[in-house]
């Protein structure tokens, strides 16, 4: 038997459209393109495959066992490219959650890093102003002493909070001085100071901050507007009041 021998390359065809097929997927959208360059994949490997079957040698046929390892390598990669499309999704969903939850938020005061404490007016306590502040511990401290300061930097007030336990607490002032008298309505600060029988325990101070709105950030995320005029990811909230 005599075997015709093929003088040009029966796959150049095939590749040459699919190079072309694929650039102009990938000048469509980034959406659209990871989809279309699944399907041509999935067109130019079976366009291949029959090419490959129909000019095999017959005296040396293709092997089935290759064949069926290109079949699976196929099947991987579109399964592969089908599940970055359905992360993808997840993820936009995801971020359109969480800018939802942030907005959610506003009106609210939360507890972020800072160390100012605002003194206003509140007609439940007795001396007619109160404030709330917070410390975050780094492991549990015998004793915990909170003092406020005036914008001048001098102490006002001194609360002596005994033991404490690691992690978030809060503490509230209703005004009051060392002296005595009622201290005037506004924003003073405050440090914390923590020890234990080993010594000093690390402290965060917190301090509450009104939330103003939601600012959605060019990567996806989004950024809460506190009434001090910053802006802090959701991840920075330690409590909501």
């Amino acid at each position: 038997m005599t075997v015709s021998s093929v003088t040009s390359n029966p796959y150049a065809s095939i590749l040459a459209n699919s190079a072309t097929s694929t650039a102009a997927s990938a000048v469509s959208g980034s959406g659209a393109s990871g989809a279309s360059s699944s399907t041509n994949l999935q067109s130019t490997f079976l366009q291949l495959l029959v090419a490959q079957m129909n000019n095999q040698d017959p005296l040396n046929p293709t092997d089935s066992t290759q064949m069926t390892s290109e079949l699976a390598q196929i099947s991987t990669v579109t399964g592969i490219n089908n599940l970055n499309t359905s992360v993808t999704g997840l993820m936009s969903q995801l971020q359109q959650s969480a800018a939802i939850q942030s907005a959610q938020l506003t009106g609210h005061s939360v507890m972020v890093a800072g160390s100012s404490l605002p003194l206003s007016a509140n007609t439940s306590s007795a001396t007619g102003f109160s404030a709330v502040g917070g410390f975050s511990l780094g492991s549990a401290a015998s004793s915990v002493t909170v003092t406020v300061k005036d914008a001048s930097g001098s102490a006002v007030r001194t609360l002596q909070l005994g033991a404490q336990s690691a992690g978030f607490q809060d503490f509230t002032w209703n005004g009051q001085t060392d002296t005595g008298a009622t201290a005037a309505a506004g924003t003073y600060s405050f440090s914390v100071a923590a020890k234990s029988s080993a010594g000093n325990v690390a402290a965060t101070a917190y301090n509450a901050q009104p939330v103003v709105g939601a600012v959605p950030q060019a990567d996806g995320s989004t950024q809460l507007m506190l009434g001090n005029g910053s802006q802090v990811p959701y991840s920075a909230i330690e409590q909501i009041i």
